[in-house]
């Protein structure tokens, strides 16, 4: 900018020297030079404005398009995450619904399949799993576990008869804790995970599930064979098998009786 305006006001200059001396002289020529430099020198005066003015306008041009754009893209982002959003919220409305009724049939067919419909406790199956997993979790722990095969029946002369199995299970029930695990065998026995329990501690339990029977109930006699873990055994399919030995020894008495296996 400021080479652009010496140079007009030296073309300026030099047009009024000619212009003087065209003036003395009377030189046409020179005259006509001296009108040239004076056109040249008013062109440079106007040409840095013109081209400021022209470059400051590209610039502002050139901003407000960047900014019209910005602005354009900013408001498709946001519309975008809008979308988004409320996708989400009806996918987590229509979700928890989905899952609430996926969660409920499976509970169902879970009870179906692993709860006594007669005494609402658990079934051989599952009582065949606890056993492991609660060894498992034993072994992982270094806890004693114990397990007791159960039956409640009443003698008579004219054979065994297997008492109310309800009855039995309400007594069970009443006597466990939330972490032991009850269940109903097939064959119409009861099968009992104790957790974090030695042999004293089933033995006790046992007890008082006889106690709890012979109140609500006389004539019935309860059997019982009581394994536990790691004294008797160190696997599930083991410690089962020393349980249900322990119950064919107790069912050699005519009378109560708790029979605990023999160490392995």
């Amino acid at each position: 900018m400021e080479s652009r305006s010496l140079l007009a006001v030296g073309l300026g200059i030099l047009g009024l020297i000619l212009g003087v001396v065209a003036a003395t002289s009377g030189s046409g020529i020179v005259a006509v030079l001296a009108g040239l430099a004076a056109v040249c020198a008013g062109g440079m005066g106007m040409l840095p404005s013109a081209v400021g003015g022209s470059a400051d306008g590209d610039q502002k041009s050139v901003a407000e398009l960047e900014e019209a754009l910005a602005s354009q893209v900013q408001a498709r982002i946001a519309a975008e995450d809008a979308v988004k959003s409320l996708g989400a919220q009806l996918a987590s409305a229509q979700n928890p619904l989905e899952g609430t009724v996926e969660a409920a049939e499976s509970v169902v067919n879970s009870k179906a399949i692993l709860t006594d419909p007669e005494t609402g406790l658990f079934t051989e199956d599952y009582f065949n799993v606890s056993i492991n997993a609660r060894i498992a979790a034993a072994r992982r722990h270094l806890r004693p576990v114990a397990i007791a095969v159960v039956e409640v029946v009443r003698l008579g002369d004219d054979g065994t008869e297997t008492a109310d199995a309800t009855l039995v299970a309400n007594a069970i029930t009443k006597t466990l804790r939330e972490a032991d695990t009850s269940c109903r065998m097939g064959d119409g026995r009861f099968g009992l995970v104790l957790e974090d329990t030695p042999e004293n501690g089933a033995i006790w339990t046992v007890e008082r599930i006889r106690r709890e029977i012979n109140e609500h109930e006389e004539g019935l006699t309860m059997r019982a064979g009581v394994a536990c873990y790691p004294s008797h055994a160190f696997d599930s399919a083991n410690l089962l098998l020393q349980a249900n030995a322990a119950l064919k020894g107790a069912r050699e008495w005519q009378q109560d009786r708790i029979e605990v296996a023999n160490p392995s």
